[in-house]
């Protein structure tokens, strides 16, 4: 979010022609609910240009990048990071730290968070480097599920009001019916 110190999402383990449009979720899920950034592991590119044309499209910011070393994104980080995963503690119980951590609870400066999400079984080197192995739930469900959660509770709902800019359209909230206007109509 604006003004605070950058979130961003490394989507580890794209699957090509088996994950495409999970991968993509992650990256429409962490533009829409907060993120700064995403990072996606591997052969994304059908994923990357997904989430850059809807960027383009509706507003950011919002980058999304490859990378082929997942591991050195990790390692190299600076700050804190969150893995999700169902086998981590319950995302009620650490939130409020990780939310501190983030915006610099106690007069201190607030740290960039780097939230970690897979696609298959993910190497115990990712629950060590993470400082947060955090489980929206302890059971099986999809990793963009788990995203949305995370980050609604990281920002406390604030990214629901979120202003976009550089959109070329923009979609008008009403009760029923599906309205999209180009911005230089308004």
């Amino acid at each position: 979010m604006q003004g605070e110190p950058e979130v961003a999402v490394l989507r580890l383990g794209h699957r090509p022609g088996r994950d495409e449009r999970m991968t993509t979720h992650v990256g429409l899920t962490a533009r829409a609910l907060g993120a700064d950034r995403a990072v996606l592991a591997g052969d994304a590119s059908k994923s990357v240009d997904t989430i850059a044309d809807i960027t383009d499209r509706f507003g950011g910011p919002f980058a999304v990048e490859l990378t082929e070393s997942p591991r050195r994104v990790l390692r190299e980080w600076d700050g804190k990071v969150v893995h999700l995963t169902m086998y981590g503690e319950r995302v009620q119980d650490v939130e409020g730290a990780i939310r501190r951590a983030h915006r610099g609870g106690d007069g201190g400066v607030g740290e960039p968070i780097l939230t970690v999400v897979g696609s298959q079984k993910v190497s115990f080197d990712v629950y060590e480097a993470a400082d947060w192995n955090v489980g929206v739930t302890n059971q099986p469900h999809s990793e963009v599920a788990g995203l949305a959660v995370f980050l609604d509770r990281l920002f406390d709902g604030r990214e629901l009001d979120r202003e976009w800019v550089g959109a070329d359209r923009r979609v008008v909230p009403e009760e029923t019916g599906k309205t999209v206007v180009a911005t230089d109509e308004e």
